[in-house]
């Protein structure tokens, strides 16, 4: 049956009576964070994935001493990342810069006593409407972003005019109300007709507009000049409704109203409210910071590159790949710097960064170069991308990407007196310490390799020796006691460790089957971990990342416990964003996306079934359309 798209949307429309609460109103590439004034009169940034700023170097630090690879390492990985003694200030600077920037703040100028605040977030038609009482009298305001410019639009009904003033921030790294210092420009009052401004901030240009008049206009953001002439209100409003219905109508679907299991509703909010923040928020030309566009975060806006597939990888399965396309382009962007680093650690190939902006260049960090799990991630995107478009094109665009990947993958292993491969040092995505042959990474590196080769293949050409010799002599996955543990040194992994990220079952969830993990041990892995894991001390994602091994494990009763584990790192908060790490915190969100949908529409080798990862109990009836199935 077909499902009726703008009844399962409307039925999950945001509501709020919070006048300080930011609401995402945004459109991929630029976010304006709505309160309850409509405006930004109590909180909210206006955010763009290309508006980013750095401080200038600090005294007696010179550009020459600033590695382009954002590390003073030399030579081969041997332990954590060190700086010298008498770099600290050079290290701070690097870790601080860039950082994301608030372009900008719209908001009333004198707003006297707010009460009876009425909002909704029509997702529909992307339109915030706020009701409410300022002095005693009534006002409504609408707010809505255009789809394809950096420009929010207002109007503004009121019995009484009200002042509306943009003012604009010198950067700071406080994630408060507003981030930035505002004390240092005089506010600008809307109205009056078309106001241009170049903004200069040290060396960051870019260019703002306001235009209209009090009561009903529009201001644009853009890192180049903006147009002579800016959409209305009404032509925004317009454009606007006609993008987010175009974005429910198309990509995929899942409607659980039929369910009579109780928790149906509130799944089905998260995975509708998750696909509108990340299309609001986690859409543009860069990988999203970990808290989008609505704020700073404690890594100062930068995208963490291990994190970009819980960002994007979505997209493929929800027939909605054009919308990560441009942020996954970073890999292409950031090929000179992995190079650059590779060979400046001695290695060959492409070694990718960690936490980055768009210059590429990696904040200091002690692991950067030993957590391994974000160097197999583009050989996964360019696998998901093949499976939806399998040209010769597809396979040229990432050939040299692959080369390089895995060609690193190949060299970065030490080879023991046996002839066994071994990852070391590696510090496993649970980051807790620096070990070796992590068994994540062991199960990531058998996969890439072979993935790669099969690459080399479709491209008719011939396997590369090494590679198949460091994949068959691999290290085998670690396991005490019929089940998988963190690394070959951990065994106390569901002791003293089992918190954090429950890196066993990433072995047969996220990642397909293949030789050298057994599916015995890794049903298992999956119920211990759920059964000893300290579920209140992880992270948004991990809880999605168990029920994608659950589901693969055959498991879907599992699966869907999971989901919706009663954990303060596993709630989403009223406009559907995951808040399980120190911030909002969309790879929650994205990675919800990708299990429900691997849920629904299946993945290589699951059971012949209608949506084999949900449990058979005839409490879960699972409406899906236009889904694809998962690795």
């Amino acid at each position: 049956m077909k499902i009726d798209r703008q009844a399962l949307v409307t039925r999950h429309t945001i509501e709020c009576h919070d006048p300080t609460a930011r609401l995402a109103l945004g459109n991929g590439e630029f976010c304006f964070g709505v309160d309850g004034t409509g405006l930004q009169t109590f909180a909210g940034n206006c955010m763009a994935h290309w508006g980013w700023h750095s401080f200038p170097l600090p005294a007696g630090v010179t550009p020459d001493q600033v590695p382009a690879t954002g590390t003073l390492q030399q030579g081969h990985a041997v332990d954590r990342d060190k700086f010298p003694p008498g770099t600290e200030t050079l290290r701070q600077w690097l870790f601080d810069n860039p950082h994301i920037m608030n372009l900008g703040r719209l908001r009333l100028a004198q707003p006297g006593v707010i009460s009876n605040v009425k909002r909704t977030l029509d997702l529909w038609t992307g339109l915030h409407t706020t009701r409410y009482e300022m002095d005693g009298q009534p006002v409504k305001v609408e707010t809505c972003v255009h789809p394809a410019l950096d420009l929010v639009a207002v109007r503004i009904e009121s019995p009484v005019p009200l002042a509306v003033v943009l003012d604009f921030p010198y950067p700071t790294l406080k994630n408060e109300a507003w981030v930035g210092d505002f004390s240092q420009s005089p506010p600008v009052a809307t109205g009056g007709g078309r106001k241009n401004f170049e903004r200069t901030v040290d060396t960051t240009t870019y260019h703002v507009a306001l235009e209209g008049n009090a009561d009903s206009f529009v201001c644009a953001f853009s890192a180049q000049p903006l147009p002579a002439t800016l959409p209305s209100f009404g032509e925004t409003k317009t454009a606007c409704a006609a993008k987010w219905k175009n974005f429910w109508q198309t990509g995929g679907a899942i409607d659980l109203s039929a369910s009579t299991d109780p928790r149906w509703r509130e799944l089905e909010r998260r995975i509708v409210l998750s696909q509108y923040q990340m299309a609001a928020q986690s859409a543009g030309s860069w990988c999203s910071s970990e808290m989008g566009l609505l704020g700073i975060d404690p890594w100062r806006g930068q995208f963490h590159m291990e994190m970009v597939w819980w960002h994007l990888a979505h997209y493929a399965l929800w027939g909605r790949w054009e919308l990560g396309s441009r942020a996954i382009d970073c890999y292409r962007r950031f090929l000179p710097a992995a190079k650059a680093l590779a060979a400046q650690l001695g290695y060959r190939g492409l070694k990718w960064p960690k936490s980055v902006g768009p210059e590429g260049r990696s904040a200091p960090w002690y692991g950067n170069q030993v957590l391994l799990w974000k160097q197999p991630h583009p050989i996964f995107f360019a696998e998901l991308d093949y499976r939806l478009q399998p040209t010769l094109a597809t396979l040229e665009k990432w050939a040299d990407i692959i080369h390089g990947t895995a060609e690193h993958m190949a060299d970065y292993p030490v080879k023991d007196a046996a002839g066994i491969y071994h990852l070391a040092p590696a510090m496993p995505p649970s980051e807790q310490g620096i070990t070796r042959d992590t068994v994540f990474d062991l199960a990531y590196w058998r996969w890439g390799l072979d993935k790669a080769q099969q690459w080399r293949q479709r491209l008719g050409l011939a396997r590369e020796p090494l590679w198949d010799e460091v994949r068959k002599n691999l290290a085998p996955l670690p396991v005490v006691d019929g089940v998988f543990v963190h690394s070959a040194e951990w065994h106390d992994t569901y002791t003293k460790r089992a918190w954090e990220h429950p890196d066993p079952v990433g072995v047969r969830g996220m990642l397909p089957p293949m030789d050298g993990v057994d599916a015995k041990i890794a049903r298992d892995t999956v119920a211990k971990v759920w059964a000893t894991w300290n579920w209140d001390r992880c992270w948004g994602w991990d809880f999605p990342w168990m029920a994608m091994a659950a589901a693969r494990t055959g498991q879907p009763e599992l699966a869907v416990e999971a989901l919706l584990k009663d954990s303060p790192r596993n709630q989403y908060d009223f406009q559907g964003i995951n808040t399980g790490g120190p911030c909002p915190y969309l790879p929650g969100n994205g990675g919800l996306l990708y299990a429900v949908a691997m849920m629904a529409a299946g993945w290589d080798g699951a059971p012949e079934r209608h949506a084999p990862g949900f449990p058979e109990n005839g409490q879960w009836q699972v409406c899906w359309e236009g889904l694809n199935p998962a690795l």
